[in-house]
């Protein structure tokens, strides 16, 4: 039950009956209407805007407007004070029995506590897409986090999701691969390479390529010119590099649902196709752009070119969509990639780019406006760099990339748990410090550890109850029959209204598109259950288990079962897995 959404349908049945009784006009537009925690916690529980987004259609000032709402909502039976505020916000307390029965949903509800209803609505969320030619790197990780956990968050919230990756294998960037792989395989031959040449990659990755390539092929094209060599040298490292980012993957514990390869599209004709289909809408022409802002003329030389017209969907200028040899440009090639996800059955497609890329925006966004003729939207959430830190200075780890420090290597030293939590900690678009040392610390500054620690005592509590009971109901479901009621400490129903928020923040997070809201919410949440064990450390009256008060500690075993759920109900979206012990 997402709380304030009800009360958001309780308010508009409260308008209804007012107009029914000639109080209100009907008719009134209430889309903008909300219920949402007010701004201040001192206010009250729920607040709602209707006043002030009705009055003009109501023909009232919105003061007035909201005594008359008012004086109904006070009489639903969950509602124990209404106020009107300022030039007409309504705030609403709510009745203590009215939390303990949504402390009972959680415990009913479980780690499923949250879960949208489905939606029929399908999502394709495209991240990671690095280009094969070598293992991922710290970079690439915060993006596979950020699409992995958003696509486990939307599907949380009741959409249909599709993880997918993009292989980029036609471009230039793989011959050069392909290149690099054929100076292994004459070093696997006995050759001595020396440096290697620049434009080359030059990781010792590709030492065991060259060496497969040598065992399968031997010498026959040591010798053989470029044109006979490459197209099988490309095919053979493209799949040794993919097979190498699919294990990259797997140790962050990410897996796509499907992979489509550009080269497959482009010998498919699917870019022909694409373009064909916006030349039949008059979406292309050949034109003569104008410099790039900021370009030296000298440097500029104005030439007719294939050009799409992305200005009519958004973007600052036409866009080029061939090269001077007459060849695809990689925006051709996306344009037919974002159309062939549209043809499967996507109309909301979310990709996840590195913020290199924050140029490329505008443009794919028009194009997908284009190719589906308005139908289809595209979202793209950009990711920020990834500082490498150690004792609060930048560090670099081991190199057999040759030019980068591993996704691998960053999951060997912290663990891919902690790895995926905190790059979740800040929103994707800002630059994000990973201190080796500090995520490592068992302390408050370290998010992993004080959420990880708050399920791991709420498992302690449970464990020592047992003990104490051996016979009582402990289980989630036959904790939901405790006398919840007597949970009346401030601490207590704070602890339980954030727990009844939570299927709110999964369903704005999923619309937002933002996951790192929900390690937001954790930290919130296991600071207040900390809070709550240490106010019990000073008050014996507060403590979780009263021997003398078996009733009470049902209670209070209750919201320790819940907040454990809820807990790795957000763990489970970051794809993090709660620990119930520390050690």
């Amino acid at each position: 039950m997402n709380l304030f959404k009800y009360f958001r349908e309780e308010i508009v049945a409260a308008l209804g009956r007012l107009a029914e009784a000639g109080t209100l006009p009907g008719g009134l537009d209430t889309a903008k209407v909300t219920a949402e925690p007010p701004r201040e916690e001192a206010h009250g529980d729920v607040a709602t805007n209707a006043a002030m987004v009705l009055s003009k259609g109501a023909g009232l000032k919105p003061r007035d407007l909201a005594e008359l709402l008012a004086a109904e909502l006070r009489a639903h039976p969950a509602v124990v004070a209404v106020e009107v505020a300022g030039p007409g916000f309504i705030n609403l307390r709510l009745a203590e029995s009215f939390w303990a029965e949504r402390l009972a949903d959680v415990l009913k509800a479980g780690t499923n506590w949250g879960d949208g209803e489905p939606k029929g609505h399908r999502v394709n969320v495209e991240f990671v897409s690095a280009n094969p030619t070598g293992p991922m790197h710290i970079g690439h990780a915060r993006g596979a986090v950020v699409g992995d956990a958003l696509a486990s968050l939307l599907a949380k919230a009741g959409f249909d999701v599709t993880r997918e990756y993009y292989i980029n294998d036609a471009g230039a960037q793989v011959d050069v691969l392909a290149r690099s792989a054929f100076l292994r395989y004459r070093e696997a031959l006995g050759e001595a390479i020396g440096d290697i040449p620049e434009g080359l990659y030059p990781g010792e990755y590709l030492k065991p390529v060259g060496e497969a390539l040598a065992k399968a092929h031997g010498a026959a094209f040591k010798d053989s010119p470029e044109a006979e060599w490459l197209p099988a040298f490309r095919h053979y490292a493209v799949d040794a590099m993919m097979g190498m980012i699919r294990e990259d993957l797997a140790a962050l514990g990410v897996k796509h649902d499907v992979f489509t390869s550009e080269r497959a599209l482009v010998e498919a004709g699917r870019v022909d196709a694409a373009l064909a289909f916006l030349e039949a809408r008059d979406e292309i022409y050949t034109g003569v752009l104008e410099p790039p802002k900021g370009k030296v003329l000298d440097d500029w030389e104005p030439r007719p070119q294939v050009l799409f017209r992305a200005t009519r969907f958004g973007d600052d200028v036409d866009r080029p969509l061939k090269k001077s040899d007459g060849s695809y440009t990689y925006f051709a090639s996306d344009i037919a990639y974002h159309q062939d996800k549209f043809g499967r059955g996507f109309p909301d497609m979310i990709d996840i780019w590195g913020a290199d890329h924050g140029g490329y925006v505008k443009r794919m966004q028009a194009a997908v406006r284009a190719v589906t003729e308005g139908q289809g939207s595209l979202d793209v959430k950009l990711c920020q760099m990834v500082n490498l830190l150690k004792g609060g200075q930048p560090y670099k780890m081991s190199k057999r990339a040759g030019t980068f420090v591993t996704l691998r290597d960053l999951v060997e030293a912290v663990g891919k748990d902690v790895v995926r939590f905190i790059m979740l900690t800040r929103k994707n678009d800002a630059h994000l410090d990973f201190d080796l040392d500090k995520v490592l610390e068992q302390s408050r500054d370290n998010p992993v550890f004080y959420v990880q620690y708050a399920h791991a005592r709420c498992h302690s509590v449970l464990r020592h109850a047992a003990d104490m009971w051996p016979t009582a109901p402990i289980s989630g479901p036959a904790l939901a029959a405790a006398p919840l009621a007597r949970l009346t400490d401030p601490a207590e129903l704070g602890l339980i209204k954030l727990l009844a928020g939570w299927p709110r923040l999964v369903e704005s997070a999923a619309e937002a598109h933002e996951p790192h809201r929900v390690a937001f919410m954790l930290y919130d949440l296991a600071a207040a259950f900390h809070g709550l064990w240490n106010k019990g450390k000073d008050e014996a009256r507060l403590r979780f288990l009263l021997e003398d008060d078996p009733d009470l500690s049902l209670a209070r075993l209750a919201l320790v079962r819940a907040v454990a759920s809820v807990i790795a109900s957000g763990l489970a979206v970051f794809g993090v897995e709660p620990v119930e012990e520390m050690r």
